[in-house]
């Protein structure tokens, strides 16, 4: 039959049975067909849970498309364990929004979570925490909830977050714990430098996760990396307001797992309090650093650019006179050159219970003031090549 048909009318039902086998392959579900209102004032929360319950129950790759438009959540949960399709992508063009009183999700711990989530995608969208309410209630010292996190991700694998903005989170905007290979690619994080307690990105007991062309303004650090961490590559990072890159704080734990395979590159600090911090409780521990890698980087203003502190303890709280356990060592720090906003750019306090070894400096430069940042060592051995200002205290 083919034979007698023409070129074009050929195309044309091939063009038809691959669009409707592509449609198939990847069933679409707008949330708004679930119910979702888009006037930012209805709670939206089951609609979206319902959308998730049909893709989830797709046989094949699945589509939850969220519109332009701003959608109030109050939480939403959603979990993987039963679910039949190995893709769900999540496509935001829209705002989803936490409720403004602060009080109603204060106390639930996360906002919006996955869990034990395979293979989903978030490509898009803002998540705004709405914030300001309980900030100036810390900030004012009233008793206030603890706050919740914006987008968190737990026990899960495979996991893609693109193009997202978090802003405004009561807590951590995002938070990766116990995931296998995630993948956050331009990702823009924003709240205001006196917020308190608003991590960037937190990541705990995962491997594999990467954090690429992303910007972070926060009050807290803009990225934070805890404990039971390996693997990690963080490349093409703006950062500031915040307080830095930490990894840490670790070792408030005797036996907790430690951090290894981390590279940091390519990053920019400015006016934040740290730049690339390695920081740990003055408590004992059987916890580690190693194979570190800080590479590229450039401070504009930053308070701390280059800090190890082992005699993390604020409020001198359940660590009195006591060392830290954690056992730092191949750490490297190369290419990394700009201002310091305080006279000492590079601050090693090690351990005395277990001193840093394997500290690398090459071809730092560091100025305060239009002269060369001092450098303070304490308890730390390694080694310095190429040009090193502030000069060596190794």
């Amino acid at each position: 039959m083919l034979n007698k048909m023409s070129p074009l009318a050929i195309f044309s039902l091939l063009f038809f049975f691959l669009f409707h086998l592509s449609s198939a392959a990847n069933t679409m579900y707008n949330v708004k067909n679930f119910g979702a209102k888009s006037n930012g004032k209805t709670d939206s929360s089951k609609a979206f849970l319902s959308a998730w319950a049909a893709a989830c129950a797709s046989t094949s790759a699945a589509t939850i498309y969220v519109p332009r438009g701003s959608y109030l959540l109050r939480t939403a949960y959603f979990y993987g364990q039963t679910c039949k399709s190995k893709a769900i992508t999540i496509r935001i063009d829209g705002t989803l929004l936490a409720p403004s009183d602060y009080n109603v999700i204060g106390n639930a711990g996360n906002w919006i979570k996955f869990e034990k989530v395979n293979g989903v995608s978030i490509y898009g969208g803002t998540f705004d925490g709405q914030g300001d309410g309980l900030w100036a209630c810390k900030n004012s010292g009233k008793n206030c909830p603890e706050g919740t996190t914006a987008l968190a991700f737990y026990n899960s694998n495979n996991i893609i977050i693109n193009g997202v903005i978090a802003q405004n989170s009561q807590m951590f905007h995002i938070l990766i714990d116990g995931c296998k290979n995630v993948k956050l690619q331009g990702v823009k994080v924003s709240a205001p430098g006196n917020s308190p307690n608003t991590d960037g990105i937190h990541v705990q007991l995962s491997t594999g996760v990467s954090i690429m062309n992303s910007h972070i303004g926060t009050g807290d650090d803009c990225i934070s990396i805890g404990p039971g961490n390996s693997n990690l590559w963080m490349e093409g990072i703006a950062c500031g307001p915040g307080h830095g890159i930490s990894i840490g704080s670790l070792g408030w734990k005797l036996q907790e797992p430690g951090v290894q395979n981390v590279t940091i590159k390519s990053v920019t600090f400015t006016g934040t309090e740290n730049g690339v911090i390695v920081k740990t409780w003055a408590r004992p521990s059987n916890g580690f650093v190693k194979g570190v890698l800080f590479q590229h980087i450039v401070m504009t203003d930053v308070q701390n650019p280059i800090i190890i502190d082992q005699n993390y303890c604020p409020n001198h709280e359940s660590c009195p006179h006591q060392g830290s356990g954690v056992k730092i060592s191949d750490v490297t720090y190369q290419d990394i050159h700009g201002t310091s906003a305080t006279e000492v750019g590079v601050k090693f306090d090690c351990s005395k219970v277990n001193p840093c070894s394997g500290i690398t400096l090459e071809n730092v430069n560091l100025s305060y003031k239009d002269r060369t940042a001092e450098a303070s060592c304490v308890n730390v051995g390694g080694r310095v090549s190429g040009s090193e200002a502030p000069r060596s205290c190794l």
